[in-house]
């Protein structure tokens, strides 16, 4: 613009002028030179987002809703928090993309933001009001006791409140590090791609952190305690001394090798005297085999030590011979050995190899050991097996549960033609969603059977159970050698996937199971987080519900290996002898 001349008078009277600076032109960066992105508003401490809230609260709502299991208060929290957090970050995204073509007028902003409190406040009090009728159902479909503690629910919205606003506010401080990033970066690279590069940077940063240093640090801790469990002994349990029972002094492993859950495994074994008592007939030293993480610095290295006891304690020469795969701490259901050796007098033998000092819930997060596991131990008694004359071979078993149940079908590929090709029939509790041999047999279901208790082949060879009942369903005959799955229709071992983010499971279409609140329904991501929560209290609920199969295996092995001679009666009198 030209200059204006500006007359000032001065103290003195003396009129002075002054020109107006010249407004200088606009700056444009030289060719090739990259916008540096603006640094970013208040991202941390910035008010929370409208539409954010009101997704959150939606959610919020849903994580009521009844799911596979009951809930107690606690892990409603954590439900609640987690579930409300995605919502407001879908809402927020949502919001954003909403912005670019319409901003409502601030007297609109006003208003809706009184709206949301209100509606909010009223939504949250009586949600929560309304949740104590749904966790009712859901207690009732288990057998529980309908009734809640109200003080404990009464915690629920403030505590949920204050840890998603804590999530709200980490996911909030990652915005902040790749916008800080991306402004770095913006000094030489185009602001798009520096955006990008910020977002991956971060991502790598956070997941690297979280799996190199967090997550190996709660493993680490894990292990270390889990280590130290692994050297306990429970009250009770003392050295054996028979020679058919890895850990005696007879034995080529120590005592001390077995670890707490083969300790424990050999330790309570029932004796020939318990065995007569119940039979009437005389009976035979069980043999239990068990090689403790410890005892061999490999899989296969264990395997052969496995043999190599049952060979030691005459157990290719007893009437059955069954492979346990264990959980990942080594644990083995004494409801799943105990039967076996008062239906065959304590002819049998039972074999099993620890692979791991962590749970299954942790095993499954560091390394495929389970599978290798089942393969290992399976393919190394099978060897010894196979080499002995036909009419002489003790009739071989397999059992597992859950994770040990996926570490038997991978001994076979999940290929069901071989496991019954090479094995004299399998029991299995609990089977997790990654078994391969379930998942081929369940998705090959018969048309009209549902996916929480489905007939496979007219049952001609496998089956399922959550009651003894089920054992008679279909009518058509079942050949041998047999299949049989415990399954209850509200395990979350069972049902739990990440298909349940955005797909319908196929156990909530149709009719579903007695034990599952009719009340449950699918929501995109919620669904998800709710049974993921019920993974947690899958071992709380009363038995033939969640992840508790009590005495079952007595029924199911009466129907998978079924001695000569044996009754129905023998069945009910073991039963109640177990439940004791």
């Amino acid at each position: 613009m030209t200059p204006a001349s500006i007359v000032r008078r001065s103290e003195g009277g003396v009129a002075v002028s002054q020109q107006e600076p010249e407004e200088l032109p606009e700056e444009h960066p030289p060719p090739g030179a990259h916008r540096v992105p603006p640094r970013p508003h208040r991202t941390v401490r910035r008010r929370p987002d409208w539409g954010g809230l009101l997704v959150a609260a939606v959610f919020y709502w849903l994580s009521f809703t009844p799911s596979l299991l009951p809930r107690p208060w606690w892990l409603q929290v954590l439900a609640a928090a987690v579930t409300a957090t995605i919502g407001y970050a879908l809402g927020a995204l949502i919001a954003r993309i909403v912005r670019i073509w319409f901003t409502p007028p601030a007297r609109w902003r006003h208003t809706a933001w009184w709206a949301l409190g209100i509606g909010v406040t009223a939504a949250v009090v009586v949600t929560t009001a309304w949740s104590v009728t749904w966790q009712g159902d859901s207690r009732r479909a288990v057998g529980m006791d309908p009734r809640v503690t109200w003080w404990q629910w009464a915690l629920v919205p403030p505590i949920a409140v204050l840890l998603s606003a804590l999530l709200v506010l980490i996911g909030r401080s990652l915005r902040l590090a790749s916008g800080t990033a991306a402004r770095w970066l913006g000094r030489i690279l185009p602001p798009r791609l520096a955006a990008a590069c910020a977002v991956v940077l971060v991502a790598v940063l956070v997941i690297g952190i979280g799996q190199g240093f967090l997550l190996r640090g709660v493993l680490n801790v894990a292990e270390s305690s889990a280590e130290l469990a692994n050297d306990a002994t429970s009250p009770g349990i003392v050295q054996p001394t028979l020679p058919t029972l890895s850990g005696s002094p007879s034995s080529l492993e120590t005592w001390d090798s077995l670890g707490a859950k083969g300790r424990d495994f050999v330790g309570q074994v029932r004796t020939r005297a318990q065995l007569t008592a119940f039979s009437g007939r005389p009976a035979e030293d069980p043999v239990r085999v068990y090689v403790g993480l410890r005892s061999a610095p490999t899989l296969a290295d264990r395997a052969r030590l496995a043999v190599s006891e049952l060979e030691r304690t005459g157990a290719f020469k007893r009437k059955v011979l069954a492979v346990i795969s264990t959980t990942g701490s080594g644990w083995i259901n004494q409801n799943i050995a105990n039967p076996l050796e008062y239906m065959y007098d304590g002819d049998s033998a039972l074999v099993a190899i620890q692979y791991s000092y962590l749970p299954s819930a942790l095993s499954v997060l560091t390394e495929d050991e389970a599978a290798h596991a089942g393969r290992a131990l399976f393919d190394a008694v099978y060897a010894r097996w196979s080499s002995l004359p036909a009419a002489s071979r003790p009739k071989l078993l397999l059992a597992g549960e859950s994770l040990g149940s996926y570490a038997t079908e991978r001994a076979f590929d999940g290929s069901l033609d071989e496991l019954t090709s090479r094995s004299g029939g399998a029991l299995l509790l609990g089977p997790t969603a990654d078994n391969p041999l379930w998942q081929n047999v369940s998705n090959g279901r018969d048309s009209g059977s549902p996916l929480w208790h489905p007939i496979y082949q007219q049952g001609r060879t496998v089956r399922w159970s959550q009651v003894p009942a089920d054992l008679a369903r279909p009518a058509e005959p079942w050949s041998t050698p047999r299949v049989l799955y415990l399954q209850n229709g509200s395990d979350p071992i069972t049902w739990w996937t990440t298909d349940l983010i955005l797909h319908r499971p196929g156990w909530l279409r149709g009719p579903r199971a007695t034990d599952v609140s009719s009340g449950m329904q699918w929501y995109p991501f919620v669904t998800f987080w709710q049974v993921t929560c019920d993974l947690l209290g899958a071992d709380s609920v009363p038995i033939n519900h969640g992840h508790r199969f009590g005495t079952l295996p007595v029924d199911g092995w009466a129907a998978v290996a079924q001695p000569p001679g044996w009754t129905a009666q023998d069945t009910e009198r073991l039963d109640a002898l177990l439940q004791q």
